[in-house]
């Protein structure tokens, strides 16, 4: 069995700007996250976003939302996959790997709070364990401005 040969320069910058464009414009929820797309490289996926009154979750302290949180870690273990899903099949034309996104869904999601939601900017950022045929798996963590790890997330999703 041969290994199809890595997609050229170009056909990974065409895949960073659909995964961009899908990922920070076509999901709603992201856009009122207001995520925005760091890096699609496998390996190096992150998204970052600004606090803003509507993402605290606790008004005396102007902490961020425990579910906020958990929507941007489940969010950026998504991406990883689809970046993943890219890899695992350089044969697939742009389109393809996009359409494999339709199948996806989380199928469990665990977030562990380290420390309280604090800071101006946030930076998420998710690798993959494993991507079966059927399950992927990933490690997500979360940043704020200071560097401080304020939660990590493990997450399962269905990927036929």
């Amino acid at each position: 069995m041969t290994t199809p040969p890595p997609r050229l320069a170009s056909e990974r910058a065409e895949l960073h700007a659909a995964l961009v464009r899908m990922f920070d414009h076509h999901i709603a929820f992201n856009q009122l996250l207001g995520l925005r797309t760091l890096s699609t490289t496998s390996g190096d996926i992150r998204a970052a976003f600004d606090m803003r009154p509507e993402l605290v979750g606790h008004f005396a302290y102007g902490r961020l939302h425990g579910g906020v949180i958990s929507a941007v870690l489940d969010a950026l273990g998504g991406l990883a996959l689809m970046a993943a899903m890219a890899d695992k099949h350089p044969q697939d034309a742009v389109p393809q790997v996009m359409q494999r996104f339709v199948r996806m869904g989380t199928i469990d999601l665990r977030v562990d709070f380290l420390r309280q939601g604090l800071g101006q900017h946030f930076v998420a950022s998710a690798e993959v364990l494993r991507l079966g045929s059927r399950v992927g798996s990933t490690q997500m963590r979360l940043h704020n401005d200071s560097g401080l790890l304020i939660a990590t997330g493990a997450a399962a999703y269905v990927v036929t």
